[in-house]
């Protein structure tokens, strides 16, 4: 059900692509984008863009695994409390660099902002290997969190704004969910490296992180020809350009111009502006779009407390309850991500068939029950490393689509001028309640040597999650396989 006040737009018959007149311009574009079928265009901006995510879960996951060893490094000797610390550091530098740099993507445009957080991201990185102590180390993962936050702003309005309609919302959750394709690679990488037998114990962890800087120089030389959003430039004034960017993608996808008057593309009228003020971005979405406001802080703020809480510790459970050793903890590792990669995947589809509400409410609703039951017996303690490894496989499967999908919801439900913004709020205020105060949590949880305070943890996360099955039952927007412009109309928009 729509909960805002979001009328369906009054479309004119069909007119040339774009015309303007006194900064009034009338276009077709939007039409025209989610008129094309998949294709080669659409894979490499998916490639190009959604490798953030691959990044991400390399980096997430390094610091998982690697936790063991820099407990064990000879110059740094990490505590349980030490690495909650820096984890959380990094999760703050996301939430700074999501805010700052999401009102920057809105303003300035989306693909200057993807160059400068991904060369943040690859330089902020390399110096991670070069840490010395906890400070310098906290100080580099807090940069590093600030280029992907800001990332996650830059790449996914850019991603919702080229891709049409019909794919948006399978699309967007297989871009999250490679998060987990990097922490697979993190895995591996930690298996190698790890190895006392082929690496000294204080060169495997830098080395690791080096990779990261490696992968994010080349996505940068592949993200040369992205272009800027064609939506996004029609707004601000820059309609010529925006017309022969969707010329071009056309040409590349289907050989040709669209032609514009067969009457199958709708038009809408829009008012140029050189940017949005502030003040009406905090009118739009916390009094214009207050419900849809409430259900994105809500699943953002569960899925991160969620994830962040529980795979933050995950190298710390099993060395100090199951006994396993650091170098062995990327074992464990590639069947959580195979599950958290096929969730994703397997059920995307649905988000766009059965709709968001009907599987938003599905996967937050099973992740939570199932994190209980998992924690009961972790807390009894009839599961072995293997089971609990099982265990989560399984959580994940639904968990993965439902951290996927609060990205998807905030980046869809408000309109093209406060796009990036929006993201970057929830993500930031999401992050900020429940993913920051997580991985601190449950460090001191398991520092207790406690599996009942650990189970504590986890249900509160289990609780967490099942609330914000029931705040998406009731508020969620019907998204599915609508045009931007319908599920939230841009402010610019003109009768």
């Amino acid at each position: 059900m729509e909960l805002q006040q979001n009328p369906a737009l009054n479309y004119a018959p069909v007119a040339p692509a774009v015309t303007a007149t006194d900064r009034i311009v009338e276009t077709s574009i939007p039409s025209r984008l989610d008129a094309l079928p998949w294709s080669g265009f659409h894979t490499r901006v998916v490639l190009a863009l959604g490798i953030t995510w691959i990044l991400d879960g390399l980096e997430v996951t390094l610091a998982g695994a690697l936790s063991g060893a820099l407990k064990q490094s000879p110059s740094l000797h990490f505590s349980n409390l030490d690495l909650g610390i820096a984890n959380s550091a990094y999760l703050a530098g996301a939430v700074l660099g999501a805010l700052g740099f999401g009102w920057l993507t809105d303003r300035i445009g989306r693909k200057k902002l993807f160059f400068i957080t991904l060369a943040l991201y690859l330089s902020a990185t390399a110096a991670t290997a070069l840490s010395w102590d906890v400070a310098s180390y906290a100080l580099f993962r807090f940069l590093t969190g600030a280029g992907i936050g800001g990332e996650y702003t830059a790449i996914n309005s850019t991603i919702q704004e080229l891709v049409p309609a019909r794919y948006r919302g399978w699309t967007d959750l297989v871009i999250n969910g490679s998060f987990w394709i990097g922490a697979a690679m993190g895995a591996v990488a930690a298996i190698v490296l790890l190895d006392p037998a082929t690496i000294g114990p204080d060169l495997g962890w830098r080395l690791a992180y080096l990779i990261g800087a490696a992968i994010g120089l080349v996505v940068l030389l592949m993200r040369m020809w992205i272009p800027e959003s064609p939506r996004w430039l029609m707004i601000h004034g820059r309609p010529d350009e925006a017309h022969a960017i969707v010329d071009g993608i056309e040409r590349s996808v289907i050989g040709h111009d669209q032609d514009t008057s067969d009457g199958r593309f709708t038009k809408i009228r829009l008012k140029m502006r050189d940017h949005t003020p502030i003040a009406e971005v905090v009118h739009t979405l916390f009094s214009a779009y207050r419900q849809r406001a409430l259900v994105g802080l809500v699943l953002m703020s569960a899925q991160a407390f969620f994830y962040n809480a529980i795979f933050f510790t995950f190298a710390l459970v099993l060395t100090d309850f199951y006994g396993i050793s650091a170098d062995h903890v990327g074992w464990y590792l590639l069947p959580f991500a195979a599950g958290n990669f096929l969730g994703p995947l397997l059920l995307g589809r649905l988000f766009d068939t059965l709709g968001r509400r009907t599987m938003i409410v599905f996967t937050y609703g099973a992740s939570g029950l199932l994190l209980a039951l998992s924690g009961y017996l972790f807390s009894i303690g009839v599961l072995s490393a293997q089971g609990q490894t099982i265990a989560w496989m399984v959580i994940f499967f639904f968990a993965s689509p439902a951290a996927s999908a609060a990205y998807l919801t905030v980046s869809e439900n408000f309109p093209l001028e406060v796009r990036a913004l929006a993201i970057a709020v929830f993500y930031a205020v999401g992050t900020g309640i429940g993913g920051v105060i997580g991985p601190a949590l449950f460090g001191a949880l398991i520092d207790t040597g406690s599996r009942t305070s650990v189970f504590a943890g986890y249900l509160l996360g289990a609780v967490l999650m099942i609330v914000a099955a029931i705040v998406a039952w009731r508020y969620a927007v019907s998204a599915e396989r609508k045009s931007l412009e319908h599920v939230a109309r841009p402010l610019a928009f003109m009768e």
